[in-house]
């Protein structure tokens, strides 16, 4: 690991606040503290590309109101070839606190990939731990099915669910705030300005869940050390704003 005692100063600091002061601190820090890197300010796609393409695919622009969004209603270049997942290419990470602002249209999909990479088999979400977004409630009234809890919005995808007692998520249509902030020592999901997932990525408990669940045969899924930020297309309409990481 780089700048061993950097980090651990850092980590004492993101980890060791109260959880009635945490959240306080937390949510202001995503305005106020130096060190963020914008990866959508409101104003340009830059950095921004196909998962294994070249391009911003059509479908994803910036609508009036200055959100990254996904128009389903746009219809494809005729010569578009491949997915519409994307990432932010100019840079990977591997310790950091990621911000950003999201909402969904009723039964709506998405998710949130980290230490994603490229030109694997099975695609992003075989390779990629994926903090999970969906428009809960819609989603089970729509397709007249009930959801497994690390299925729904703010799990660590079929590997760690969400706390109920702390999470709230607002309805489709409105605004919601998620975190994730990753160290090797700790991972933690926050979603709303409540912490609703906390776990030690690569130890023996994160080994089992992955053996016995939805990952064990995907070899590669988790373990990269670092990579890309990406969200994943579902095919419905998406809005992003505020994307912001900072490095641990």
């Amino acid at each position: 690991m780089k700048r061993n005692y950097l980090f651990v100063l850092l980590a004492a600091g993101v980890f060791s606040c109260g959880s009635g002061s945490k959240t306080e601190i937390a949510e202001t820090s995503n305005t106020q503290d130096d060190g963020w890197i914008y990866l959508f300010d409101g104003t340009s796609t830059e950095g921004w590309r196909a998962y294994n393409g070249e391009e911003l695919p059509p479908q994803w622009t910036i609508d009036e109101e200055g959100a990254l969004t996904f128009d389903t209603e746009k219809r494809l270049e005729e010569d578009w070839q491949g997915g519409k997942d994307i990432i932010y290419a100019a840079e990977e990470f591997d310790n950091f606190e990621l911000y950003l602002e999201w909402k969904l249209p009723e039964g709506g999909n998405s998710g949130i990939f980290y230490h994603l990479k490229e030109n694997e088999p099975g695609g992003p979400p075989e390779i990629s731990p994926e903090y999970q977004l969906l428009d809960d409630l819609g989603w089970e009234r729509i397709n007249n099915a009930t959801l497994e809890e690390w299925q729904k919005t703010g799990a660590d995808y079929a590997m760690y669910p969400p706390d109920t007692t702390q999470k709230i998520v607002k309805p489709a249509g409105e605004w919601n705030t998620s975190r994730i902030l990753f160290t090797p020592q700790k991972v933690e999901h926050w979603l709303n300005g409540k912490k609703i997932v906390e776990f030690v990525p690569w130890s023996d408990d994160w080994y089992e869940r992955k053996a016995a669940g939805k990952w064990k045969s995907s070899p590669k899924y988790g373990s990269f050390k670092s990579g890309y930020i990406g969200l994943q297309d579902h095919d419905s309409p998406l809005w992003f704003k505020n994307i912001k990481i900072r490095k641990l």
